[in-house]
């Protein structure tokens, strides 16, 4: 779609774009109706609470893209692991760690691929995966929560998994989405429970997290599209008095760390969007509705709530006053609504949900935990 479809909408409407809302069950009941035809969003996320059937999942996004008047984007973290949100519905598939443990390149291709077929059947079109944290011997003694979900202990293993793996995914028509810029693996504690600290210098940060961002973005076919921002707390490069918080502000709301690290000095030019605000690394700091704006005005493109209707309305409701009174201005609005489109833009159509594909497509990954020798070990999904 063009920038001028979403800068013709209502105005209400252009501040619905900036919002990737979860939905509180697995139909489109009075209650997720009300939601949705209230903020009008931009993307809808899907968690395990939303998903019973493949033939409802199918359902439930066919429905919410009724309720909208531009192409939706419809989103999930399907990374595999620990966090397999349709693991009810389709065979456990393998983590990240598995497959790098077992050096295997064609496996990766293989999940990448099937994850972006399954994906599009069921009606979506991002995956936000991969995960590109660098889990060291030392950072595998952290309680951070990515242990199984990187590729790699180095810039170049997480590089040449990353490549591969988008690589199967994009072919099939989904957006793959780099996470959780610009680098959490150094992190002491889970950013759903806390801000993790990231003690590392400034030389440090690019020589390590983000060197394979660094490498993707400046590919010439223009792979990377979609970026995730950590809560990251990153005191060596990015220290701002008078916060809430004291010195340190979470990436995702961090000007210094959005604007001008990622899209000044890095010059990424796509979709950026947020971890979950709801997270406990941003809840404890702040009130809904000044995160939001906070993220807005950091350079985010779109603001992920996940979990509670009222909330996501709370966080709608202030980014639509401090934009009616100016505190953001249109021309930071029309940014983010072209890359938005951009984004919009490159969706491809869903296809038919063929149970006889989906079953074809359940084997492969038996397959592929197989010569893994992968089960699924049994911790609940990260939510």
């Amino acid at each position: 779609m063009s920038s001028d479809q979403l800068f013709s909408l209502p105005f209400e409407e252009q501040v619905g774009q900036f919002f990737f809302i979860g939905l509180p069950g697995t139909e489109v009941d009075a209650e997720a109706r009300e939601l949705i035809e209230e903020i009008k969003p931009g993307g809808i996320i899907l968690f395990g609470r939303n998903v019973e059937t493949a033939e409802q999942v199918r359902k439930l996004l066919d429905d919410c893209r009724a309720l909208v008047p531009t192409p939706l984007l419809c989103g999930i973290d399907q990374e595999g692991g620990l966090v397999d949100r349709l693991r009810e519905i389709f065979p456990a598939m393998p983590s990240a760690r598995a497959l790098r443990q077992h050096g295997d390149l064609a496996g990766v291709r293989t999940l990448g691929r099937v994850t972006g077929e399954l994906l599009r059947m069921l009606g979506l079109n991002i995956n936000f995966a991969p995960v590109m944290s660098i889990i060291t011997h030392e950072r595998s003694l952290l309680t951070n929560g990515l242990y199984s979900r990187s590729f790699g202990s180095s810039p170049g293993e997480v590089l040449g998994y990353t490549t591969v793996y988008m690589r199967g995914l994009q072919a099939k028509g989904v957006l793959g989405c780099l996470k959780h810029f610009p680098g959490i693996g150094a992190g002491t504690v889970d950013s759903h429970i806390e801000m993790p600290m990231v003690p590392l210098s400034r030389d440090d940060l690019l020589a390590q997290d983000l060197a394979p961002y660094i490498e993707l973005f400046q590919r010439e076919d223009d792979r990377v599209r979609v970026v995730m921002v950590s809560h990251g707390g990153f005191p060596f490069i990015d220290i701002k008095k008078g916060t809430t918080g004291g010195l340190i502000e979470p990436a995702s709301i961090s000007k210094g760390i959005v604007t001008n690290l990622l899209r000044k000095e890095l010059g990424y030019n796509h979709l950026v969007v947020t971890d979950d605000l709801e997270m406990g690394a941003i809840s404890k700091q702040f009130e809904i509705e000044d995160a939001s704006v906070k993220a807005f005005a950091a350079g985010e493109d779109m603001l992920l709530i996940c979990a509670t209707p009222e909330t996501i309305r709370r966080g709608y409701r202030g980014v639509l006053k401090a934009a009616r009174e100016k505190r953001i201005s249109e021309r930071r609005m029309q940014e983010s609504l072209s890359r938005i489109a951009e984004t919009k833009a490159l969706m491809q159509p869903v296809t038919p949900l063929s149970m006889e594909r989906f079953n074809q497509l359940a084997q492969e990954i038996k397959d592929l935990n197989k010569r893994l020798d992968y089960v699924y070990p049994g911790e609940s999904n990260v939510q």
